[in-house]
């Protein structure tokens, strides 16, 4: 959702810069007519997207951890990935209701094995380095790692400072990756659920 994350960030700014006082869920429903994704992230924080992603259910946030980034030095073309995605009874969809439930439960275990990204069957083939990076942040204690949405950037999730900055210091050394950032989740307060459907009398 790059292109819809800076399309919310652009529409909050205006809001806050003209004064315009459009509340979250006005801000939602304006901008659900520009992106499906879009709503999400005016929302922000931990919620379950159904639909095209326009009907949101507002989680739990997810346990505090850290979280590592790494974007090798490849470009990678999202109509390509989609253009190539086929799905089959074969292919291994993350389990979202696992998921939904470790949420609830604050298990940060659980939410990492039931992570899952069907468009790296595309991409990693294509760019293995992808790969290469995933497999470096289960080795510098990631609890989980994964392709962010079409890629390439890498995500890893660590339970401590310490473990999440050695696997950032070294995955700025050790080449694989062109950038490397560590932050943390945002951890938001308590947020209502949309669902441009209902919003707009469908």
């Amino acid at each position: 959702a790059g292109g819809s994350a800076d399309a919310a960030a652009v529409l909050f700014g205006l809001n806050k810069m003209l004064g315009l006082g459009l509340s979250t869920q006005q801000l939602m429903e304006r901008g659900v007519k520009l992106g499906a994704d879009i709503p999400y992230c005016i929302l922000r924080g931990t919620a379950l997207a159904e639909g095209i992603g326009e009907r949101l259910t507002v989680l739990q946030n997810v346990p505090a951890c850290f979280v590592v980034l790494a974007k090798p030095g490849v470009h990678v073309s999202t109509k390509f990935v989609y253009t190539n995605l086929h799905l089959d009874e074969k292919t291994r969809h993350p389990d979202i209701d696992a998921q939904v439930r470790a949420i609830g439960a604050g298990d940060l275990h659980g939410i990492c094995r039931a992570m899952g990204n069907v468009l790296e069957t595309v991409t990693i083939p294509a760019f293995p380095v992808i790969e290469e990076i995933k497999q470096q942040m289960l080795s510098l204690g990631a609890m989980g790692a994964m392709m962010s949405g079409s890629g390439p950037t890498v995500f890893g999730l660590f339970d401590t400072q310490e473990t999440a900055h050695a696997a950032y210091t070294a995955l700025r050394s050790e080449g694989a990756a062109r950038q490397v950032w560590m932050t943390t989740l945002f951890q938001p307060a308590g947020r209502a659920g949309f669902d441009a459907n209902r919003e707009e009398g469908i």
